[in-house]
């Protein structure tokens, strides 16, 4: 090996970004982070500043480097793992976006989905694309995004207008943006647009002219692992090539060496996200999941993946401190929920932006249910770490029952795994244990892997399997009647919140209906 010892890795994601630098044994050697701002324009629109996100990535590459105290000459390539389904049009004369970034959690497109649908529904594309219709994707954001900016379906339609979701631009402006700039996105990411066929990971041009989308919007397709390009001459890591692309969900995956077929991992984040590699095998699901991409290194077969993704999870303790001042920083939930001895009989369904696998309901609203004189802040508290641990275990029967193979463990990462109270629950509802690894960043590791192996700094899957270290197993202790009384009221609190956010009515409408049922 060269002076090139080490691996950079870019993680944009939901509330910050991130670059990362790790060694040859996928130690952490330095860490920069920046948060930006979540923009809230009206209710269930959720937005972030394309050029903030650019500006803060260059800032924390230059500061980890400084941390570290390294220059470009001492890395072999750069990763790039972002926060999936998050959309961006850019012109890409100016380089400026067109409009915000619409995120992940955007419900926006409530109605563009439903025109899409027409009287084929949420199943429409769904063979082809391994997706439901559903306000979560990307594709249906950039038709929004045209046919609400002015002049944008104008400039779209001459070829000056440019789509990625967030590692595409990253990508773009790390290369060079508007003079040069690559234009390129990873098979994971654009199986999360609605646009690309999972068999031929190419862009499907029907779907595309449905959604009013020229094809020259689109980034080109590559695999997760090869050289995309090289960084431009004026960044800190000048001349390093960009080799590695994962969403930050399939980043994860790799990043926990779940190259089996049959192995999962449950990452804790903003909203969590479990992934089953289905190998080179395509699962339909049956039962609320998502088929996706789960990587493509180089030139082999693409790895395919289940899915199950839950809109929030981290993201409601963030509400409880931020909405209710109920605590002033996270981890004070857990000191909150040791409290009590139990959840006092009160759930909470945080459907703030409708429900996500396995139910798909854009309608659904958020609750708290099984209110008594009794609950206090330690229940609410206490409720709140549940809902991560009861939404994980909707999907994970969801996985069993579409793969026929029970998962027999879990593999968990992310932010909250560091709360033993919930990794607890987890493994009593779930019935299987669950276990943290040694190096919990892990997505972030993800595209660090793709990016060394593109370059030969790892030799291969091998190589990086045996860098994998558990640090903490959590046994199921719950008996099975409990585990399924607690189960079935969770599932009658999830009934409650669906159907709150019908659109078709007015709140006149609701109230001569209140009166007429009485």
């Amino acid at each position: 090996m060269s002076s090139q010892q080490y691996i950079a890795a870019i993680d944009q994601g939901t509330t910050s970004t991130r670059c990362m630098i790790f060694d040859h044994d996928g130690k952490v050697k330095a860490v920069a982070q920046m948060e930006h701002e979540q923009i809230f324009p009206k209710a269930g629109w959720v937005e972030h500043n394309p050029a903030e996100v650019w500006e803060n990535t260059r800032k924390v590459c230059a500061e980890a480097l400084a941390k570290a105290d390294l220059s470009a000459s001492d890395i072999a390539a750069v990763g790039i793992t972002n926060q999936r389904e998050t959309a961006v049009v850019w012109d890409k004369t100016t380089g400026e976006a067109v409009y915000n970034a619409i995120v992940w959690q955007d419900t926006r497109t409530d109605k563009i989905v439903d025109e899409l649908g027409g009287k084929d529904g949420a199943e429409k594309y769904k063979d082809k694309v391994g997706l439901p219709l559903a306000t979560y994707f990307s594709g249906p954001k950039v038709k929004w995004i045209l046919e609400n900016v002015d002049g944008a379906k104008e400039k779209a339609e001459k070829g000056d207008l440019l789509f990625g979701n967030m590692d595409t631009w990253v990508l773009w402006n790390m290369t060079g943006g508007k003079d040069g700039g690559v234009h390129v996105t990873d098979v994971t990411n654009a199986s999360r647009t609605m646009l690309m066929d999972l068999d031929s990971l190419q862009w499907d041009e029907s779907i595309a002219k449905d959604m009013g989308i020229p094809m020259s919007m689109l980034p080109e397709i590559k695999s997760s692992s090869e050289v995309y390009g090289k960084v431009r001459e004026r960044g800190v890591l000048a001349g390093v090539p960009v080799a590695g692309i994962l969403g930050d969900q399939q980043a994860a995956t790799f990043g926990q060496v779940c190259f089996e077929p049959g192995t999962a991992k449950n990452t804790y984040g903003t909203g969590n996200f479990m992934l089953l590699n289905t190998g080179e095998e395509k699962v339909m699901s049956k039962n609320g999941l998502l088929t996706t991409v789960c990587y493509k290194i180089g030139d082999n077969k693409p790895i395919y993946a289940l899915e199950g993704s839950i809109a929030v999870t981290g993201s409601l303790v963030q509400w409880l401190r931020d909405n209710l001042n109920l605590i002033k920083a996270a981890p004070e939930v857990e000191d909150l929920a040791k409290g009590v001895e139990d959840n006092g009989d009160v759930y909470i369904v945080p459907a703030f932006s409708g429900l996500f696998a396995p139910h798909w309901r854009s309608d659904a609203r958020g609750a708290i249910v099984g209110l008594t004189r009794f609950a206090n802040k330690g229940h609410i508290a206490r409720a709140a770490l549940e809902a991560t641990a009861f939404q994980s275990r909707e999907v994970m029967d969801a996985m069993n029952a579409d793969s026929g193979v029970d998962l027999t463990e879990l593999k968990v990462d992310g932010g909250m795994v560091v709360n033993d109270t919930l990794m607890q629950f987890q493994a009593d509802i779930l019935g299987v244990p669950v276990i943290r690894p040694v190096i919990n960043e892990t997505t972030a590791l993800g595209a660090a892997y793709a990016a060394g192996l593109a370059v030969g700094f790892w030799k291969d899957e091998d190589e990086l399997r045996k860098q994998w270290a558990e640090d903490k197993r959590w046994e199921p202790q719950m008996d099975e009647a409990e585990r399924k009384r607690l189960y079935g009221k969770w599932n009658k609190a999830v009934q409650r919140t669906l159907d709150w956010a019908k659109e078709d009515e007015s709140p006149e409408d609701a109230v001569s209906e209140a009166d007429a049922k009485q």
